[in-house]
């Protein structure tokens, strides 16, 4: 019986040994690989901001060669279509500091053109990757009074002028970047033309002069955008 049941046992434990030998060897699942989440960046929808930046004549221009401080605000729309396209309309006005020194005749004559305000209506159309828009500007553009003085020797004399105009043209180009939800900054340059102003009448020297009504400006600026297609959003 000892014999028997020693033999027994053996036999078990060769059975159970054969039997872990044949099962399949256990498999380990690898945990997946943690991907951040990409922003969408939606362009569409109103926005407001401000900005400030510096006014220079062009040349040939009324109000001398000196740099102006500007600041103002603006206020749009933008629509984002095709992915990566953004097409929108854009009102801009701006304050600008009175520094001009005016145009210096050899005779004594002096005349002077003082403008404190511009503005301007346009339509804005621009290429976006990820937060930057790249875009270009154009439309209707405005001014205050030419407000044109002419004096000799400090004091006021009586003339007469075609084409002070106060309603013009613009153009420009930018670089808008979202860096928080619902908010961007911009850098732009814009050129403004309200055409020439010809002087008929007044001192002789004066008589027949021409002069450019144009500005460039550079600004910077930032916008609240309210997002009606939709705050930036993450995708996993």
């Amino acid at each position: 019986m000892k014999r028997f049941l020693l033999g027994a046992a053996a036999l078990m434990a060769f059975a159970s040994s054969a039997m872990a030998a044949d099962m399949p060897a256990r498999t380990y699942t690898k945990a997946p690989v943690y991907t951040p989440p990409q922003a969408i960046y939606n362009w569409t929808g109103f926005y407001l901001g401000g900005h400030i930046g510096g006014a220079f004549a062009g040349n040939n221009s009324l109000v001398g060669s000196d740099g102006r401080f500007l600041g103002g605000v603006q206020g749009g729309f933008d629509y984002q279509f095709a992915t990566n396209w953004v097409i929108g309309a854009e009102a801009q006005y701006s304050w600008l500091t009175n520094g001009s020194s005016g145009v210096l005749f050899p005779g004594g004559s002096l005349i002077t053109s003082k403008n404190d305000q511009i503005g301007s209506v346009t339509g804005r159309f621009g290429y976006t990757w990820g937060p930057a828009l790249l875009y270009a500007k154009g439309g209707y553009a405005w001014r205050d009074n030419p407000n044109i003085g002419v004096s000799v020797g400090g004091t006021p004399v009586a003339f007469t002028a075609d084409g002070a105009h106060k309603d013009g043209w613009t153009v420009g180009a930018g670089l808008e970047y979202m860096f928080a939800p619902n908010w961007s900054a911009k850098a732009e340059y814009q050129y403004y033309n309200f055409g020439n102003t010809t002087f008929t009448s007044g001192p002789a020297e004066i008589v027949g002069s021409r002069f450019r009504d144009d500005e460039h400006t550079v600004k910077v600026g930032v916008n609240y955008r309210f997002g009606w297609g939709g705050p930036v959003q993450s995708r996993y």
